[in-house]
């Protein structure tokens, strides 16, 4: 996990020293750089495989194409493996080092054999130059073009302002080179993915072996995301989607004479902190929990929005006290896992009871799938990142979304009375007690406190006029004066970013 700034069409480093220098907190272990005839690269690190060899930029044994890279590649044994069999000398143990090699041997095309999140660029002697982003979007990248010159960032604040009124999202499951242009080499949900023949209304029971393939490619995917060379833990809400995370964790890291770590945050009373706690003492966690006051809600606040880098009221609910959770649990581990995803995936959310027509339901998951990158992840990755810790994202690892978006309909519409996500919670009957197996769902900005203590306060230091004369200044209009708030610290912090350009303002959280 790290930051990367890049360009094509320039020999000036100057300013991308600069830019490079705005993403410290992304990568407080290293920095490196390297001019390639008309590219240069910027890498900051933060170090997790290969702590000794991995770093950047990386360069092939040649020593005439490197590449940056922000991210983890989790199948990067078996794609290395194979690469090694057809002649390719590996000079380092880092995972990143694959993408080098794919993009020598195919192209962009070849990044499809990737399972992963991540950004990279690419920049090579004879003039080649290849920028890609993972399909779901897990790691964030950003690109702006002026004239010949077009520039890479990991965050939009790492642009001069002169840079960001063209700042726009680069698009996940792309690649980018100055002769083909924009390149789709995969997609969050594969095209002409169908689900598996079964039930289409609510209330269908899942067969054993529909229950035992949910539950093995969660498995299966929180194991590969625990690779590393430092610690690794999770963050703990109480919540389903990260109680199974946590409870899967425990039992792999068990299998190897280690001890998960487990991190919550909330108010004092909150509901998500007691639920965290009884979870951690049934899967056996070392737990760590901090607190937080109204107080230290409203003070960290501004800094979270600018480090989300977004102004949407349910982010920035979410995250304050994640930013919090954040800069605590850094001081412990370097790595956390979270439930990120499950929503999307099972029809976790209240609206989706409202879909009876199983195609309707289907597209409407796809959507929320695809939506992720400007909305939920790119909260997860910037609370995260502002504190130098890596966030990875189990349920959104291809295999789990390959299989869950194939299964019936009708296995994940709730039926009255049945709670969201039913299947997920059948999946794994036993592995924690009931009544946190079916506890009801929270937004964790509403069971952590955040919005106890946020929107009351900050809307009334907004007058009902000074909304209707400011709510305007964007499109779409701003909702609410919680939102106005908001927006007046985006624009302070990213005066020159182009809200419509950059930005989704319609979570579904």
């Amino acid at each position: 996990m790290c930051g990367i700034v890049a360009e094509y069409g320039t020999t000036e480093s100057e300013g991308l020293e600069k830019m490079l220098a705005r993403l410290v907190h992304r990568g407080p272990d290293d920095c490196g750089r390297v001019g390639v005839g008309r590219a240069w690269l910027g890498h900051r690190r933060l170090s997790i495989v290969d702590v000794a060899g991995g770093r950047q930029p990386l360069v092939n044994d040649g020593e005439d194409v490197w590449l940056v890279g922000n991210g983890e590649v989790y199948n990067h044994a078996e794609v290395g493996a194979r690469l090694e069999q057809a002649g390719h000398t590996f000079v380092t143990d880092s995972d990143n080092e694959v993408a080098l090699h794919l993009l020598e041997e195919q192209g962009p095309l070849g990044l499809a054999e990737l399972n992963g999140m991540f950004a990279f660029v690419m920049a090579a002697a004879d003039g080649r130059f290849v920028a890609a982003r993972d399909p779901v979007g897990i790691k964030p990248l950003y690109w702006a073009q002026r004239g010949e010159r077009t520039r890479f960032a990991s965050e939009m604040a790492a642009f001069d302002e002169e840079w960001q009124r063209v700042v726009e999202p680069f698009p996940p499951g792309c690649a980018w080179t100055p002769q083909a242009g924009l390149i789709r080499f995969a997609r969050a949900v594969p095209d002409g993915l169908e689900w598996m023949a079964g039930p289409t209304t609510p209330s269908a029971a899942a067969p054993a072996e529909v229950l035992r393939g949910t539950r093995d490619v969660l498995i299966g995917a929180v194991e590969r995301q625990l690779m590393g060379d430092v610690p690794v833990g999770v963050f703990l809400s109480g919540g389903l989607d990260s109680s199974l995370v946590a409870a899967i964790a425990a039992r792999v890291l068990a299998g190897c004479g280690e001890r998960l770590q487990t991190f919550a945050v909330g108010t004092e009373t909150s509901p998500d902190l007691l639920a965290a706690r009884q979870v951690a003492e049934h899967i056996g966690s070392e737990h760590r929990e901090t607190t937080y006051t109204a107080a230290d809600a409203l003070e960290a606040m501004p800094v979270a929005v600018r480090a989300i880098e977004s102004f949407d009221p349910a982010l920035v609910r979410s995250a304050v006290p994640n930013y919090l959770l954040s800069q605590f649990t850094a001081r412990h581990v370097k790595v956390v896992l979270t439930g990120e995803g499950a929503d999307e995936l099972f029809a976790g959310y209240e609206y989706l009871r409202d879909f009876t027509d199983p195609a309707n339901l289907h597209r409407e998951l796809v959507r929320t799938v695809e939506s992720l990158h400007n909305l939920n992840l790119q909260r997860c990755d910037r609370v995260t990142m502002a504190h130098g810790l890596e966030a990875r994202v189990p349920f959104l690892d291809r295999e789990v979304i390959e299989w869950a978006l194939r299964l019936p309909p009708g296995f994940k519409l709730a039926g009255p009375g049945q709670p969201e996500k039913r299947l997920l919670r059948e999946a794994f009957k036993g592995w924690l007690p009931d009544e946190l197996l079916w506890r009801d769902k929270a937004e964790f900005g509403d069971g952590s406190g955040a919005k106890d203590v946020l929107t009351a306060v900050i809307e009334a230091e907004i007058s009902e006029a000074e909304f209707e004369l400011e709510r305007d200044l964007v499109e779409p209009p701003l909702r609410t004066r919680e939102e106005l708030a908001y927006y007046r610290i985006f624009r302070g912090h990213l005066a020159g970013v182009r809200p419509e350009l950059t930005l989704s303002r319609f979570a579904t959280a």
